[in-house]
């Protein structure tokens, strides 16, 4: 897409999907290096930038935050390079980069993500900000793909409280209220593949049944 399309997309639902933002062997490149990171970095990592579905088991690694202050490779991910640069498209103009987190939703027991906004955890004012999403493997409806509430970014912040979802301690008051509704759009994607949304859209996930 061109960049008005872009910006025209973004504006308009709060969030584009770029397809095959990351080519075949620059998806591989990243798995290779997070296999090694997580192999390597993650033992020694501060508790506080790393969580598990079940702490007594290392296979259920959740979340890992700050990557690129830990590790060459991914700084080169977020800092001057193409992320950066479609986050200065749909902003329209320049922007400060502030963490490369790690996600993940361990089959069987990765649970929903609640509905909430980024923007209340970023605690901006203004609210300006973007989130970059990338896919390293398949994600569907099965194992947990990101829903949007298309347009919802335009309605400002809304009410959050406290949920019991490890790495979302906030989400919406109401949030079921966006879904099955025309609005709530799911989001599968393919590895390379990446979604960029506002800080104030409404997006959630199911949790990992496979």
């Amino acid at each position: 897409m061109d960049t008005s399309t872009i910006q025209d997309q973004f504006d308009r639902d709060g969030y584009v999907c770029m397809e095959q933002f990351l080519s075949a062997d620059e998806v591989a490149e990243a798995r290779e290096n997070l296999d090694r990171f997580i192999r390597d970095s993650v033992p020694g990592m501060p508790p506080e930038f790393v969580f598990y579905e079940d702490k007594s088991d290392k296979t259920t690694l959740k979340q890992m935050q700050n990557l690129h202050t830990l590790d060459p490779y991914f700084e080169s991910l977020m800092i001057n390079s193409k992320a950066q640069e479609l986050a200065e498209i749909v902003l329209k103009g320049a922007v400060t980069p502030e963490n490369l987190q790690y996600f993940n939703k361990a089959p069987g027991i990765g649970l929903p993500t609640p509905a909430h906004q980024d923007g209340y955890y970023f605690m901006l004012e203004p609210c300006e900000a973007v989130t970059l999403w990338l896919a390293l493997e398949e994600v569907d409806e099965e194992n947990g793909c990101v829903h949007y509430a298309r347009g919802s970014h335009l309605g400002g912040m809304l009410e959050h409280g406290r949920t019991t979802t490890l790495g979302f301690s906030q989400g919406l008051s109401d949030g079921e209220r966006f879904e099955g509704t025309p609005e709530d759009v799911a989001m599968p994607a393919q590895p390379g593949d990446l979604l960029a949304h506002h800080a104030l859209t409404v997006h959630w996930a199911s949790g990992n049944d496979i």
